[in-house]
């Protein structure tokens, strides 16, 4: 893509921007109302296990799924405890910070993540379990303890290694058998995935499992140009299908190299149309408000790939720039919503508004 194309007016969308949001400690105690409330709470829950026979059918959330049978549903449930760690990790001075210790202790306990790991061999057609959206915020949560030097961090991604490396197994049995990527914008996106396994294997210094990773992106999407980001987005996502591509490809390709990538992987087009905000017309649609958390991937999608451009690219600031637009959209309709967006939008607030 020519230079010029990519230089348009952003400045329509950011005259509609606020002050920046940041994540404060205020912030921070207003969204763990949301993961406080439900990592405990059973129902409603969106189970996703397959039933192999009547002894099954009895069988509750908290049976399956001891530590993260709440939130609705299991991705949820993990996602929202991803929150609680990176919380207590950054703000450890929070005025809640001992009750999120409890929770803690209490959801990664050993007995309970032992059950949790042994779900994917004790049940039949447990393989597609949860793959890959539940297993990227997995190691995502294990990430986190990994890289927080604190006793109790230690305990608990202890605890958390027979699940882990559970998932670790089930993706590397499955990245060489995966022919084609899923470029929804929801649950199965591949990009997304990719990205956060990526980050786990640096953190953990999995060479080869992030090697492996790398490659199968550059497999995917190296070769991806004018991507039809024009079309985004459908009417329940919660990611941009496109810009999870961008997320990924700045980590895996050096820098010149995903500028040039980046430069024929978006038309005008397609620029212009992933800034817009999404419209959501009914947050107590449980799918509907999937289009809330769009806003937040996308921030975080935007801020990644700025950081990842060199001085001077015309969509170094303007990626920036929109990602606050795109934050400050989205936290108002966060505390707006109900149940729907209560047990998982929190969780993507916060990682959106990381540096």
């Amino acid at each position: 893509m020519k230079k010029s194309l990519l230089v348009f007016a952003f400045s329509p969308l950011l005259m509609l921007a606020q002050e920046v949001p940041k994540l404060t400690d205020e912030m921070a105690l207003k969204l763990l109302e949301k993961p406080l409330h439900c990592i405990n709470q059973e129902y409603p829950n969106k189970t996703a296990h397959i039933i192999n026979n009547a002894g099954e059918v009895t069988l509750t959330p908290k049976d399956l799924h001891p530590s993260f049978y709440g939130c609705f549903d299991w991705h949820s449930s993990v996602h929202g405890h991803w929150m609680l760690v990176r919380l207590l990790k950054t703000k450890p001075d929070l005025v809640n910070a001992k009750d999120l210790e409890k929770i803690l202790d209490h959801s990664l306990n050993k007995e309970n993540l032992q059950v949790e790991a042994d779900y994917f061999t004790k049940y039949q057609l447990t393989t597609t379990f949860e793959r890959t959206y539940g297993w990227a915020w997995l190691l995502k949560l294990d990430e986190e303890l990994t890289t927080w030097d604190h006793p109790k961090a230690r305990i608990w991604h202890q605890n958390l290694k027979p699940l882990t490396d559970k998932i670790l197994q089930s993706w590397k049995a499955y990245l060489p058998k995966q022919t084609y990527p899923n470029r929804t914008g929801v649950h199965p996106n591949t990009a997304f995935g990719l990205a956060f396994a990526i980050d786990w294997a640096k953190a953990n210094h999995d060479e080869e499992f992030e090697n492996q990773l790398k490659e199968k992106a550059k497999y995917f999407y190296g070769k991806d140009q004018k991507t039809p980001a024009y079309l985004e987005p459908d009417g329940s996502d919660f990611f941009s299908p496109s810009l999870e591509i961008a997320d990924l490809m700045r980590r895996v390709l050096p820098q010149k190299e995903f500028v040039q990538w980046l430069n024929t992987f978006y038309e005008k087009r397609s620029l212009e149309n992933i800034e817009k905000i999404p419209v959501v017309s009914d947050l107590s649609d449980y799918q509907t408000i999937h289009l809330v958390g769009l806003s937040f991937s996308k921030a975080w999608c935007m801020k990644g790939i700025s950081k990842a451009l060199p001085d001077g690219h015309p969509l170094k600031k303007d990626f920036k720039k929109t990602a606050d637009v795109f934050l400050a959209n989205g936290l108002p309709l966060l505390f707006q919503g109900n149940y729907g967006g209560d047990h998982w939008l929190a969780s993507f607030a916060v990682y959106s508004l990381e540096d």
